[in-house]
């Protein structure tokens, strides 16, 4: 699946410094600010997806478990010719764990990831018939699968809204949005179910990674032209 792009150019506009920005005083000022947040990225991202590239729920799995510490760009470079060799869920459960491990050396972390997999497909296998199971209980005990991980299979192969995925983009942006104040993924992700509603969390998800990645950078993020700076007020805003 291709990266989504944004729907339209972006203007450029003053930056609004974080103390000129007012927050949000009751309840129903928080309301209206979410559906700003959200609206925009709606207008931004209407039909933002996983940029994982796959064709099923297996490979799903086994592309977000070699995404973690690696870019998604890394990781479609890597999966062709990894499916060609391993084309099977059976494959990968008897592959040698050395030999695997270099056929994925350049994601990073590549002995862990490796017993990772091999381990991921012996449960699938030996547990659920060999399909991927459709609960986040059931998910959360194949190996590698942690809630990121889980939920981002669920929901993009499934259409499952476990809960909301949490990378290392939804955290930063979340925090500068003020939609959590924590720092923990774990607990990150509990405000966000708490503050989005359900129906949403896939495709919110998804629309808040392509948004870090394109505008909300974790260096000099392009304050400039977000439609969102009006009502940022965090304080590592890009102004110049």
């Amino acid at each position: 699946m291709a990266e989504s792009a944004i729907a339209a150019p972006l203007p450029t506009h003053p930056v609004t410094p974080p103390k000129k920005v007012p927050k949000p005083k009751s309840a129903a000022e928080r309301k209206a600010r979410l559906k700003r947040i959200l609206d925009e990225l709606d207008r931004l991202f209407p039909k933002a997806t996983c940029a994982l590239e796959h064709r099923d729920a297996w490979q799903l799995l086994v592309a977000t478990i070699l995404s973690a510490q690696c870019t998604d760009e890394r990781v479609n470079k890597v999966t062709p010719g990894l499916f060609k060799k391993y084309p099977a869920i059976e494959d990968f459960a008897n592959a040698s764990q050395d030999e695997l491990a270099q056929d994925i050396r350049s994601t990073g972390f590549f002995n862990n990831k490796a017993r990772s997999l091999i381990g991921a497909a012996r449960k699938i296998l030996s547990d659920y018939n060999g399909q991927v199971p459709r609960t986040i209980e059931e998910l959360l005990t194949v190996p590698g699968a942690a809630r990121k991980t889980a939920n981002v299979v669920l929901g993009t192969a499934f259409g499952i809204a476990s809960g909301v995925v949490v990378d290392t983009h939804v955290q930063r942006v979340s925090q500068r949005l003020d939609l959590t104040k924590n720092t923990e993924p774990a607990k990150i992700e509990q405000d966000l179910m708490k503050t989005i509603p359900r129906e949403r969390w896939i495709l919110f998800s998804h629309q808040v990674i392509h948004f870090g990645r394109q505008i909300c950078m974790a260096r000099r993020p392009r304050c400039g032209v977000c439609p969102l700076d009006p009502i940022c007020y965090a304080k590592d805003k890009t102004l110049a």
